[in-house]
């Protein structure tokens, strides 16, 4: 993405170049072409949108002076010099590894694992269950595995946060870690089953499938680790063998055949194919023609957010373009940079970022003006340039407010040391003044184009909610061949719709006025209804066997209260029968644990940085999903 950045930069920063002495009516349709196109990439991926907003910036800036062929191939090779580098520097030199701290604490828990059956297979091998041995087990390792399991939970939706998207790698060590919980939850089954004075036939069965089981186990932990590949095809025999002979057992058969279920999961996300969207899917990976063509193509309606917002950006862009062209001074840019990246597909995430942006720049700006006026040296102007962009780009995980607050007094320093002769004050105070009316600009752009307002979307959000979990118990209750993929399919379309519905909520809570809406409160309590109460699992991973049937947990929810079993773990049978959910009976929820006790219930709370987990609802039914795009919408 970074060397195809660096090349589309130089050459568009080039071409335009040599466009602008053709005056207005050339360059205005050829700058808004581009714009729309930066604007719409955003379908494709988050780095996409990334990349295109900053696209946007090199347009702007290419158009303030005209080029030579000689300058427009100069400038083209530096630019493409400077993206090359940064490539090599990033890739190469000092190469960051933010996954491996998420990864490490992934494979703990596998390691974990192992450990356990380790210790349930010195269990099985005693003549007569001993209380207090079984005592000793769980306070051994059932508590350290949980804590484990809640260690790398955290750490992965902490990176998630601070990367503001659920990745390939982060949804891989998401997956990896729900596979480990459905395992632990099958091996507590196990050793209520070896404590519950079993036969002997069961005992020599259960042995056979944890002397087997523990190898496989530390191998995934250690290829976790190491971040190794594995050969799934050498590894199979192994996987076939653990459930072997033990199907005259048939509660023992079902939990191990679960328990591989899930192993191979975790192996086959240590293949080079499960790093790959469709790595996990029977049909192979998607082509470039789904990856690319398919959501331009899907995302090209009337209705679609995205497509609105990049008709809208463009719409606007094109007569400040030409005024600033026309009538603008040296850094008349701003003000279309700031219009385009301030301009959100939703009014109330265009709102909150004209805030944080015009906010920022006011207060960066006179923070700028001050460093200016000390900075009279250039050394010290590089010191703080230093400064201000590793505190500023650190800061843009964290805080776009406090992002643009270190950018502004950085551009300030840039243009004293570039463009010697102007007063800091002077750039100040263009640069706060153009980011205001920009801002303004693109508040009342999306009030007046085509306004999607959040209302409107949480009620339809909410229809479709209540109509996909209607289809859902439909399924549970329904009878014949087919249930069981009928259970996994609309539990997926409901647990979807209940994400978008989330996700709409968060939004109409930014905006304006809205948090008061009828519409909106009703929603809150539907929605808090259908995530306590009902907690359908779903997602592309049941349909790869991921997660493990449903249907006990569906089947009672009609048993709010169940009789809790010894040591808070369920039947060995009953857990054989209904897998996870068996495990959390009306406890499941989508995304979540499933044999997490669960929670008392609450009102839907404003998440602090809406979004991050959760896509548009309209874009989580527009773009294609894959392995790490499905747990996005999840």
């Amino acid at each position: 993405m970074l060397t195809t950045f660096s090349l589309i930069g130089g050459l568009l920063w080039g071409g335009l170049g040599l466009l602008r002495p053709m005056g207005l009516p050339v360059v205005v349709p050829v700058a808004c072409a581009v714009i729309f196109a930066c604007t719409y990439i955003r379908v494709w991926s988050i780095q996409a949108q990334a990349a295109g907003n900053v696209l946007v910036v090199v347009v702007c800036i290419a158009l303030d002076r005209a080029l030579s062929p000689a300058e427009a191939g100069t400038v083209a090779l530096m630019f493409a010099a400077g993206g090359l580098w940064a490539t090599l520097l990033a890739l190469v030199i000092w190469r960051l590894h933010p996954y491996r701290p998420a990864h490490r604490a992934v494979a703990e828990v596998w390691r974990s694992l192992a450990r356990l059956v380790g210790d349930l297979e010195r269990l099985a091998a005693l003549p007569e269950p001993q209380a207090e041995a079984f005592d000793g087990h769980a306070r051994a390792h059932r508590r350290g595995v949980r804590l484990g399991i809640e260690t790398a939970r955290a750490m992965i939706l902490d990176l998630a946060r601070s990367r503001e998207r659920v990745s390939e790698r982060t949804a891989q060590a998401l997956l990896r870690l729900e596979s480990a919980e459905q395992i632990f939850s099958h091996l507590i089954a196990i050793a209520e089953l070896l404590d519950s004075r079993p036969s002997p036939a069961q005992r020599a069965a259960a042995q056979h499938v944890l002397r087997r089981l523990r190898p496989l186990l530390a191998v995934i932990a250690r290829a976790i680790r190491e971040d190794a590949s594995l050969d799934l095809a050498r590894l199979e025999p192994s996987l076939v063998r653990v459930a072997k002979d033990v199907a005259d057992e048939p509660t023992l058969a079902r939990l191990a055949e679960r328990i591989v279920g899930r192993v191979r999961i975790a192996a086959k996300l240590s293949t080079p194919e499960g790093y790959r969207p469709g790595g996990l899917d029977e049909g192979g990976r998607l082509g470039w023609r789904a990856r690319s063509l398919d959501p331009l193509v899907q995302n090209f309606t009337p209705s679609s957010p995205n497509l609105r917002h990049a008709l809208r950006a463009t719409l606007v862009a094109a007569p400040a373009l030409a005024a600033t062209l026309s009538f603008g001074g040296t850094f008349a840019h701003w003000l279309v940079i700031t219009l385009v990246l301030t301009m959100q597909p939703f009014y109330a995430a265009t709102w909150q970022r004209a805030l944080e942006r015009i906010g920022g720049t006011v207060l960066g700006g006179l923070v700028g003006a001050v460093l200016a006026y000390y900075a009279a040296t250039p050394l010290w102007q590089a010191g703080m340039i230093l400064a201000l962009s590793i505190v500023g780009f650190a800061a843009r995980q964290i805080s776009y407010g406090v992002f643009v607050t270190c950018l502004t007094p950085l551009v300030v320093l840039l243009v004293e040391v570039l463009e010697p002769g102007h007063s800091s004050w002077e750039i100040v105070a263009e640069r706060a003044g153009f980011t205001i009316l920009g801002g303004l600009i693109a508040v009342t752009s999306c009030l007046v184009l085509r306004p999607i307002w959040e209302p409107d979307q949480v009620r339809q959000e909410l229809r479709r909610a209540l109509s996909t979990h209607a289809d859902f118990a439909r399924a549970v209750l329904a009878a014949g061949e087919g249930r069981d993929a009928a259970i996994d399919t609309t539990a997926r379309e409901a647990g979807l719709a209940l994400n978008d519905l989330e996700a709409a909520l968060s939004r109409a809570l930014q905006q304006p006025r809205a948090g008061h809406h009828p519409e909106v409160e009703a929603a809150m309590v539907a929605d808090a209804t259908l995530s306590t109460n009902q907690r359908p699992a779903l997602g592309p991973a049941a349909r790869a066997g991921r997660h493990g049937s449903h249907r006990a947990c569906l089947e009672g929810l009609d048993r709010r209260h169940p009789r809790r079993p010894r040591r808070g773990c369920p039947r060995p049978a009953a857990a054989a029968r209904g897998g996870a959910g068996a495990f959390a009976g009306p406890a499941c929820r989508p995304g979540r644990s499933a044999h997490r006790h669960p929670a008392p219930r609450r009102q839907p709370r404003r998440p602090s940085r809406p979004g991050l987990s959760r896509r548009p609802a309209a874009a989580s039914k527009q773009m294609p999903t894959g392995t790490g795009a499905g747990l996005a919408q999840r």
